[in-house]
């Protein structure tokens, strides 16, 4: 009887150890879940939106470093967003309906996105090294504007070396290293011309 309780467990832990089956127990901890808008997506409307207009949009991307509390510091020095990626979209109802689920459903383990079908309608353009960003020949209209903008910061930690005795007791003895934080902001903000041949000055931040 014994032996039989020993062999049952030997097969457990094997099949517990079994690199295919860890592997998916991982991949399933791991597993993003991915939604989408349910409404259908027009483009026609999206076309619509995207003609072209004598309307032009000024912008300029950047970001600030956080405080400890997670908000950016007022004060701090700004950090432009040299060369990054701007993208543009009409704000349609199937737009505002994605909007509104990612700000409900998005976490850690839940992704929010356009159909491939409405992302094909956003233009885009790059910053030039200043962060600075044009979308010319715009109608009327609402959109929003989305960058992410990718920097990071220089912090530095005692790191403990060894320790050492001597007369008076033990002495611990620390080198000072520096290293990067990196981070990631996503820049975004909605923004609406009015009439046409009108000049939009934006902040994207």
């Amino acid at each position: 009887m014994k032996f039989f309780c020993v062999f049952i467990w030997g097969c457990i832990l094997i099949m517990g150890c079994n690199p295919v089956d860890r592997a998916n127990r991982i991949a399933n901890k791991n597993k993003v879940n991915v939604i989408y808008p349910s409404g259908p997506f027009d483009s026609l409307q999206a076309k619509s939106a995207l003609a072209i207009g004598k309307s032009t949009i000024q912008g300029v991307a950047f970001t600030k470093p956080k405080t400890n509390l997670g908000y950016k510091a007022p004060l701090a020095k700004r950090i432009y967003g040299a060369n990054i990626r701007v993208v543009l979209y009409p704000v349609t109802p199937y737009f505002e309906e994605w909007y509104n689920l990612r700000n409900k459903k998005e976490g850690k383990k839940t992704r929010v996105y356009l159909s491939d079908a409405a992302a094909r309608y956003g233009l885009a353009t790059n910053t030039d090294e200043y962060g600075r960003f044009t979308f010319k020949q715009m109608k009327p209209g609402k959109y929003f504007i989305q960058a992410i903008l990718d920097w990071h910061h220089t912090t530095s930690a005692n790191v403990y070396q060894g320790s050492g005795y001597d007369g008076y007791g033990r002495t611990d003895y620390y080198t000072r290293q520096y290293y990067n934080v990196e981070h990631s902001d996503r820049l975004e903000k909605f923004i609406t011309i009015e009439s046409e041949g009108e000049t939009v000055k934006v902040s994207l931040k």
